[in-house]
């Protein structure tokens, strides 16, 4: 009887409190989402299952949860806190990523680099409700709509924050056909949302797409060089696609690299969401800023393109604003769709994307200045 005790008292349903009850059902929830809703499932379904495996409860010092030295999970979660998974994931992107219609409109990049107002904003607000400048600094890169680019900047200035602030970036943008849709119709009116972007008046040439990795990497990474990590990547990345002689290496990043970086990064930051040690008032407090973040984000980028039509002769459909955000391709997929609503008749896709891949630079960007001036 004895033993039978003692074995009762060593399972998780004995050592279970309320904090991992409650983050079990916020991974039922994400795992619900990703498979029934189908919001982003790369991203939610490996996040809320790593959830409900990182609260199932467990004597510490077995060597068994994300915080335990010499567990397997805790050697997995080194390439979250390092920031090894963000970099394999943005060479995955370069690879994927076609510059072309950006090329063909330059001046749609200036809406990627509106829509990093979000950022700043938050980190201002951050610092205003307490937090120190190097957690305000994870938190408002939150902003950026880039669940990768959090991580990265996360694990170098508040590893502590690390679970909160994945869960936060990932699921808003999970969430971007709930958040972003009531944004842009506030924004806009059904005329504006009507704007007819012209078709490129060029072709880009083949040298222009390979170029332009180098003239990028050149460019951004000096302006910020602690986004190397991330940049120097990402347009590696687009090198491979571009040059023609390494289509294996491409196809590789694009394909089994960044999908095999995808299932841990998501699943460890899942698992790093520990009852016992994520249910905190700094969570909570991250989570209210992160909406506050990527609601201004979308918000400025769209209120930037209708200033940018007081200067133009070309008007731009400030849908676009809206996918400035780095969350690829979720927010250029939901400009297309709302542009199509007020006429079935409009694509704004190509240029959403143009939007949207600068996006990912200037968040990039933003992370790398925001490292520098923080260490």
């Amino acid at each position: 009887m004895e033993m039978l005790v003692q074995f009762l008292s060593n399972t998780g349903y004995y050592l279970a409190d309320y904090r991992h009850i409650l983050m079990l059902v916020v991974g039922s929830i994400f795992l619900y989402l990703g498979t029934a809703k189908r919001y982003e499932p790369l991203l939610l379904i490996p996040i809320g299952f790593g959830v409900i495996v990182g609260n199932v409860p467990f004597f510490k010092g077995f060597g068994l949860g994300v915080y335990e030295q010499g567990s397997v999970l805790n050697y997995l979660y080194f390439g979250v806190r390092t920031g090894l998974y963000p970099s394999i994931v943005f060479l995955g992107l370069g690879a994927m990523t076609d510059f072309s219609s950006l090329l063909a409109k330059p001046r749609l990049m200036l809406l990627g680099a509106a829509a990093q107002m979000g950022i700043y904003f938050t980190l201002i607000s951050a610092l205003a409700l307490g937090f120190l400048p190097k957690e305000a600094a994870s938190i408002a890169i939150i902003g950026g709509a880039d669940g990768p680019t959090s991580i990265f900047l996360t694990a170098k200035l508040a590893p502590h924050l690390i679970g909160p602030v994945a869960i936060a970036a990932y699921s808003y943008m999970a969430l971007i056909p709930v958040i972003q849709p009531p944004i842009m119709r506030l924004l806009t009116t059904k005329e504006e949302r009507r704007i007819r972007m012209t078709e490129p008046t060029r072709e880009v040439t083949r040298k222009e797409r390979l170029i332009f990795p180098i003239v990028g990497v050149v460019l951004c990474c000096f302006l910020a060089p602690a986004s190397i990590p991330l940049l120097g990547t990402f347009f590696f990345g687009n090198f491979l696609k571009e040059c023609g002689v390494t289509n294996r290496l491409a196809q590789t990043a694009r394909t089994a690299i960044i999908d095999t970086a995808t299932i841990f990064l998501g699943f460890e930051v899942g698992a790093s969401t520990q009852g016992d040690v994520f249910l905190t008032a700094k969570s909570i407090g991250i989570f209210f800023l992160g909406a506050v973040a990527f609601s201004i984000a979308t918000g400025s980028g769209v209120i930037f393109a209708k200033i940018m039509n007081f200067f133009t002769k070309e008007k731009i459909n400030p849908l676009l604003g809206a996918a400035g955000v780095s969350a690829v391709p979720g927010s250029a997929r939901e400009v297309h769709l709302m542009g199509l609503k007020a006429d079935p008749s409009n694509y704004l896709l190509m240029h959403a994307m143009a939007c949207n891949s600068s996006g990912v630079i200037g968040s990039a960007i933003c992370a790398g200045i925001l490292w520098s001036f923080m260490v």
